[in-house]
């Protein structure tokens, strides 16, 4: 069967894509900049009208559309992505003698209680309205290795502290995309004739702190301690995320997290024929190393880089401070620097302090990294030469440089050709 997948470049999409061609299929796959062969270029911002689609469907006997966005940015709106186009979709098909086509949709979509899910539902009733063998999947949160949901889940679930908002008491049945891609399959078999609207969701149910706890033992890290997030908090947070271009916290993801992501696993088990994976089986013992040492990346470099900002830029302003000249000269005294040079020594450490301290969240990069090293190293020695005391002292403020070279050393062997 030929068969168009719209949205083939996405996580979800290319997996069903590689599932149909794995089963035979002759797949043509729709992305926004066709690149290899077998794609053809598709365009959900711009193409809504049935006449612009008509071409695309040549010879074309089914259509899966597992087009979607979280939220808006510019052309991509919910209008366009969710609604307009698939309809448009959906009338060419039905003009071309397509009756096969499948809508990846969302679970909870028909409360229409935000607009990302009054967009998906909009095509879906008009979908399961028209004279076709078609089908909605309204699936959970969809996991997989590459997936960006899951990406972040795993990454949250590394953090040694876990943030649950309002207590992640909060309920989902993730499903595994191979389930996923498996019903689609199953559904575009010439059997399969009935109009359907299924909600697919994986075996096990968990809360969102559950769900966190699971991602971290499956990766093989001990427990994390826990603190729950006031639902104020959390709203509040969600307004100030809608404002942010690309921010995952928005107030129709916070809507969505609060009205929670489970349903009956029963009817999606039956389509099957067999039980869907649970969350507890999503992360292999193989790839778990891997899974694991992904996740710690994520934030890892974020956290060391904003310890070291709050290091250089603290010493500044301790040391621009008005307290206690009459010590710090003292000590530049003791470097043989006195009078106005003693000042510009001062406040030009302080300057420097607090633009490496800047650089570090603005601007980071190897060539800081080498600068900053340096810059320890050269205090350090200046002090072992003037100030021996200082490498006794009771609070060893010269043995706490090792440990910024060693931040500093991570940083830069982690640095990548941009």
């Amino acid at each position: 069967m030929k068969i168009l997948v719209c949205g083939a470049s996405g996580f979800v999409g290319s997996t069903i894509a590689a599932r149909l061609e794995r089963d035979g299929h002759q797949v043509v796959r729709g992305v926004r900049q066709p690149t290899h062969p077998g794609e053809i270029a598709i365009d959900f911002t711009s193409e809504l009208t049935a006449e612009q689609w008509s071409a695309k469907l040549d010879n074309v006997e089914a259509v899966v559309n597992a087009v979607g966005i979280l939220t808006e940015r510019g052309e991509q709106t919910f209008a366009h992505v969710h609604t307009q186009a698939p309809i448009a979709l959906f009338t060419a098909c039905r003009t071309q003698g397509i009756k096969r086509i499948i809508q990846i949709s969302a679970l909870g979509a028909e409360s229409r209680k935000t607009p990302y899910f009054a967009s998906k539902c909009a095509a879906d009733d008009f979908l399961l309205a028209q004279p076709l063998h078609a089908h909605v999947i309204r699936p959970s949160l969809i996991y997989g290795i590459t997936g960006t949901s899951a990406r972040f889940f795993r990454m949250i679930a590394s953090v040694p502290v876990h943030m649950l908002p309002a207590g992640g008491r909060q309920k989902f049945r993730p499903v595994h995309v191979d389930d996923l891609a498996e019903l689609v399959a199953r559904l575009l078999d010439p059997v399969t004739e009935s109009p359907s609207c299924i909600e697919v969701v994986g075996n096990t149910e968990a809360t969102y702190r559950e769900m966190l706890d699971i991602y971290r033992k499956s990766m093989g890290l001990t427990s994390a301690f826990t603190l729950s997030i006031p639902a104020g908090m959390m709203r509040f947070a969600s307004i100030v995320g809608g404002w942010i271009p690309g921010s995952i916290l928005t107030p129709d993801t916070w809507h969505m997290l609060q009205r929670e992501n489970t349903a009956d696993a029963q009817p999606f088990t039956d389509v099957l024929g067999r039980p869907p994976k649970g969350i507890e089986t999503f992360i292999g013992s193989n790839d778990a190393p891997i899974l694991r040492a992904e996740a710690l990346a994520a934030w890892r470099r974020m956290i060391l880089r904003i310890a070291l900002a709050i290091i250089w830029i603290g010493t500044a302003l301790i040391c621009a401070w008005p307290h206690s000249y009459a010590e710090r000269l003292a000590l530049l005294a003791r470097l043989n620097i006195h009078g106005v040079a003693a000042y510009v020594g001062l406040y030009g450490a302080c300057a420097l302090n607090f633009g490496l301290g800047a650089a570090t969240l603005l601007k980071p990069g190897r060539m800081l990294w080498l600068l900053q090293m340096a810059v320890i190293l050269v205090y350090s020695a200046l002090i072992a030469v003037a100030l021996p005391e200082f490498l006794i002292h009771p609070f060893g403020p010269i043995l706490k440089n090792i440990p910024l070279l060693v931040i500093l050393i991570l940083l830069l062997s982690e640095e990548t050709r941009p």
